[in-house]
C-alpha cells in the first residue's frame, strides 16, 4: 500500500457517512415536517367537527385500525347522518378527480381511496354486529386548505371549509340514543391509539363488552329494542339505517348461484333488496338491474334508494320489467307496437267467434278468466303447441280442465292471435317474448352484474326466463324476492320451469315490522284457510306462524246502510286524521284509498274533488311525501306501505255467490279476489278502516289486464 493509502481509505469512508447520515437527516426532517403538517391538519379538522359534539354527534380521533400492527384511523364522526370514517389530507397541490381516478399535481392516489375503504370495511363488520345497514356509513376524505365535492364510487371527497355544512345537510339517520349506543360500541372495538400498546408481535385483542350508563354490559338485543322503539314512526331514512340480524346477513351474504327470499306480508323483503342492490353497488363497478313488475312500483323504489344510499343510485337501475323490456327492443331497433286497447278489442271479437258458444262457458261464461287463461298460462309460459297445452301443470289456477276445454281454449288462443296479428299490435306477454328472443341472440352489453327481482311472484314463467337470462347463473348474479300468498294475479309457476335452482340459496323472513298486531290479524282472517302456490310448491296453510314487534294500531270497521252514508261516513274519516307534529301538515301524506277496480277509483276521485280533499293517484306517486289523499286499487298498492289505510267497500267481492265452496271457477275467483284484499289490508301500519254497505254484486266483473 502506498504511504499514506489507509488513511486516504479511512478518509473516504468518513466522507461516505457523512453523507449517508446528511441524507438520512434530511430525510427525517422532511417526515417530520410531513406528519406535523399532517398532525396539524387533523387538528385543524377535529377542531371544526368538535362543534358538531355540541349538537348530538360524536368524534372520535386517532383510533387504532383492528387488524394492523400500527395502522391509525384518523377520526370516527357518528351522528345524526350517520358514522363517518375520516381521513385527513394535507397536500400541497389540490386534488383533482378525472376518469375515475384521485390525483394531485399529477400524481395518481388511488391507493389513498383503497386504503380508507379497507378502513371502511372494518368499520361494515362492526356496525352489523349492530344490525346497522352500511348504507350508513360513510368514508369521507377530507382535505385541509383546498376546497372540493367530489365523489369517487362510495368515498366522498371534501375540503375543510365546507365539512361541516355537509356533515348537517346529510338525511338523519340516526337517532339520539342510537348515536350514544353506536359510538360507545365503536370507541370500544375502535380504541384510541397507544404506540406502547402495540407490541411487534401482538395479534389484535377481541372486543370486550360495551359498558353503558349504570354499569350494564352492552348487548346486541339492547341496539334492536332502542332502533325499533325509536325509528317505528321515524322517517324512512332512519328506520330503513337498522336491520334485524337475519336481514343484515341476506343483504350483505354471497350467495353462489341464483337466490331467493321470502316470507309473509310486512318481514321486509323489498327492505332487503334495497340493501342488497346498495351492498353489491359498493363492492363492484357492474350495472345493477331492480325489477318489478307494477310500473309505478320503480319510481317509488328509487327515490327509497336515493335516499338511504343515494352514492350508488347512478349504479342500480330501477325498472318495472315491462318497461325495461320495451326499452331494450327499441335499443336494439326491434320494437313493437304495444296497443292494449287493441288487443283487448282483438280477445273480445275472438271470445264472440270462437269461445262464447264453446265447452268453455261450462267452466265459466265469462271471457275475464279465458283471457287470464292466455295471459298467463298459454302466452305467460311460452307455449307453442296444443300438445304442450294438454299436458302442462296449470300452477294457481285450480279449476281442472278436460281435454275438451283445453282445446277449446287453444282454439280461443289462436284466434286471438290471428286478430292481434291482423291489427299489427302486440299485448305485454309479446313483448317478454320479444325481449328473451333477442336477448338469446344477442346477449346485453355491456352485461349486469346483478338483477335483483321484487315482486316475483306477480311475473310470469316467461318474465322469469327473461331475467335469468339476463342474469345467469353466476354468484351474486339473480335475487328473486316475493312470496306467493300475496300474488294479485292468477297463474303461477315454478323455479324449476325456468331451469333456476335455488336449493341452498333461499332465506324465508318471519319477523313483522310493518303491521300493527290487529291489523295483521284482521288481514290474516281474510286467507287463513285458503292455500296458495309458491315458486318451490303449494303451501296448504295460509295462517302463517309471524313474529310481531308492533302492538299499537287500530282497525276500524264501518258498516252503513247504504253507498251514501258509506261514502259520508268516509270523508269523515278522512278528515279526522290528526295533525302531525302540530306544524298544521295533515296526515293526508301517509294515508291511502284503495279501491278494487278502476270504475271505483273514478268514483271516489270525483267525491274527493266535491269534497274538497286533495288527491294524488297512485300511478303518479313516487314515494315523496305530498299533502294529499293517495287513490289506487289493490294491484297499484304491490310494495307500498301507509300509516293509514281506507278500503271502502272491501266486502264487495266476498259477497253471496264468490264465497268458498262456490263453483271451481268461481271458487278461484273468490281465493284471488281475497289475496288481492289481503295485500291492501297489509299496507297499513297504524289504521285500517273497512267500510261495508249494503250492495248490489256485480257478475263477470272482467280481469284487470293493463294494469301494470
Amino acid at each position: 500500500m502506498a504511504a499514506g493509502g489507509s488513511a486516504g481509505e479511512r478518509g473516504r469512508r468518513a466522507r461516505e457517512q457523512a453523507l449517508e447520515l446528511a441524507r438520512r437527516s434530511r430525510e427525517a426532517y422532511a417526515v417530520a415536517a410531513r406528519w406535523e403538517a399532517g398532525a396539524e391538519a387533523e387538528r385543524v379538522v377535529a377542531a371544526s367537527l368538535v362543534s358538531l359534539t355540541a349538537v348530538g354527534w360524536r368524534l372520535l380521533v386517532d383510533r387504532h385500525w383492528p387488524g394492523t400492527r400500527a395502522a391509525n384511523i384518523d377520526m370516527i364522526l357518528i351522528g345524526p347522518g350517520g358514522v363517518f370514517v375520516i381521513d385527513v389530507k394535507r397536500w400541497r397541490e389540490p386534488p383533482a378527480v378525472a376518469d375515475d381516478h384521485l390525483t394531485t399535481g399529477g400524481e395518481n392516489r388511488d391507493g389513498e381511496v383503497a386504503k380508507l375503504l379497507a378502513m371502511t370495511r372494518t368499520a361494515d363488520e362492526q356496525v352489523a354486529s349492530l344490525g346497522m345497514s352500511p348504507v350508513a356509513l360513510r368514508p369521507l376524505m377530507v382535505f385541509a386548505g383546498h376546497r372540493i365535492d367530489a365523489r369517487l364510487g362510495r368515498v366522498r371527497l371534501l375540503g375543510h371549509p365546507d365539512l361541516v355544512h355537509a356533515l348537517v345537510a346529510e338525511p338523519k339517520r340516526l337517532t339520539p340514543a342510537l348515536v350514544g349506543i353506536v359510538g360507545d360500541h365503536l370507541a370500544q372495538v375502535f380504541p384510541a391509539y397507544d404506540s406502547a400498546a402495540l407490541k411487534e408481535d401482538a395479534a389484535a385483542a377481541p372486543a370486550a363488552p360495551v359498558e353503558i350508563e349504570g354499569g350494564a354490559l352492552f348487548q346486541t338485543e339492547d341496539v334492536e329494542k332502542a332502533a325499533m322503539e325509536s325509528l317505528l314512526h321515524a322517517p324512512i331514512e332512519q328506520w330503513m339505517t337498522f336491520l334485524d340480524p337475519d336481514q343484515v346477513g341476506l343483504a350483505r351474504r354471497d350467495w353462489s348461484g341464483p337466490a331467493r327470499i321470502t316470507g309473509p306480508a310486512g318481514t321486509g323483503k323489498t327492505v332487503v333488496g334495497l340493501h342488497r342492490a346498495a351492498h353489491l353497488a359498493g363492492r363492484s363497478s357492474g350495472r345493477i338491474l331492480y325489477v318489478t313488475f307494477v310500473n309505478n312500483l320503480p319510481r317509488v323504489q328509487k327515490n327509497l334508494f336515493a335516499r338511504m344510499a343515494s352514492t350508488f343510485l347512478d349504479r342500480v337501475e330501477f325498472r318495472s320489467l315491462h318497461g325495461w323490456a320495451s326499452a331494450f327492443l327499441a335499443e336494439r331497433g326491434a320494437g313493437l307496437t304495444l296497443n292494449p286497447p287493441r288487443a283487448d278489442d282483438a280477445f273480445s271479437r275472438a271470445w264472440l267467434t270462437v269461445g262464447r258458444d264453446s265447452a268453455l262457458a261450462e267452466i265459466d261464461p265469462s271471457p275475464g278468466y279465458w283471457r287470464e287463461e292466455i295471459d298467463h298460462v298459454i302466452k305467460g309460459r311460452g307455449l307453442t303447441s296444443l300438445e304442450e297445452y294438454r299436458t302442462v301443470a296449470r300452477h294457481g289456477r285450480r279449476t281442472a280442465l278436460q281435454p275438451a276445454h283445453r282445446e277449446a281454449a287453444w282454439l280461443l288462443y289462436e284466434e286471438y292471435e290471428m286478430l292481434r296479428e291482423a291489427r299489427g299490435v302486440g299485448d305485454f306477454n309479446d313483448v317478454l317474448l320479444a325481449a328473451l328472443e333477442e336477448l338469446r341472440e344477442r346477449p346485453a352489453d355491456p352485461p349486469y352484474s346483478a338483477v335483483i327481482v321484487d315482486e316475483v311472484q306477480d311475473l310470469t314463467l316467461i318474465g322469469v326466463r327473461l331475467l335469468h337470462a339476463l342474469s345467469g347463473d353466476g354468484p351474486n348474479g339473480l335475487l328473486l324476492i316475493g312470496d306467493g300468498q300475496q300474488a294479485v294475479y292468477p297463474g303461477g309457476f315454478r323455479l324449476a320451469d325456468a331451469g333456476i335452482a335455488v336449493k341452498g340459496r333461499g332465506a324465508v323472513l318471519r319477523t313483522n315490522y310493518r303491521n300493527a298486531a290487529r291489523i295483521l290479524e284482521a288481514a290474516m282472517e281474510v286467507v287463513s284457510d285458503d292455500p296458495f302456490d309458491d315458486l318451490d310448491g303449494p303451501n296448504p296453510n295460509g295462517r302463517r306462524a309471524v313474529d310481531l314487534t308492533y302492538h299499537e294500531g287500530e282497525v276500524l270497521r264501518v258498516d252503513a246502510a247504504g253507498a251514501e252514508e258509506h261514502d259520508r261516513r268516509l270523508v269523515e274519516a278522512i278528515r279526522a286524521l290528526p295533525e302531525r307534529d302540530g306544524g298544521g301538515a295533515t296526515a293526508l301524506a301517509d294515508s291511502v284509498v284503495l279501491c278494487r277496480s278502476r270504475r271505483e277509483i273514478e268514483q271516489y276521485h270525483r267525491l274527493f274533488a266535491r269534497e274538497g280533499i286533495p288527491v294524488l293517484r297512485l300511478e303518479s306517486y313516487d314515494g315523496r311525501p305530498v299533502e294529499a289523499i293517495k287513490l289506487g286499487t289493490y294491484r297499484r298498492a304491490k310494495g307500498l306501505e301507509f300509516k293509514n289505510v281506507f278500503l271502502p267497500h272491501h266486502d264487495h267481492d266476498l259477497s253471496p255467490g264468490l264465497e268458498k265452496g262456490a263453483g271451481a271457477a268461481e271458487g278461484e275467483r273468490a281465493e284471488l279476489a281475497r289475496r288481492q284484499l289481503f295485500v291492501a289490508m297489509t299496507r297499513a301500519r297504524d289504521l285500517l278502516w273497512l267500510g261495508s254497505a249494503d250492495k248490489i254484486h256485480e257478475p263477470g266483473r272482467t280481469a284487470d289486464n293493463t294494469e301494470l
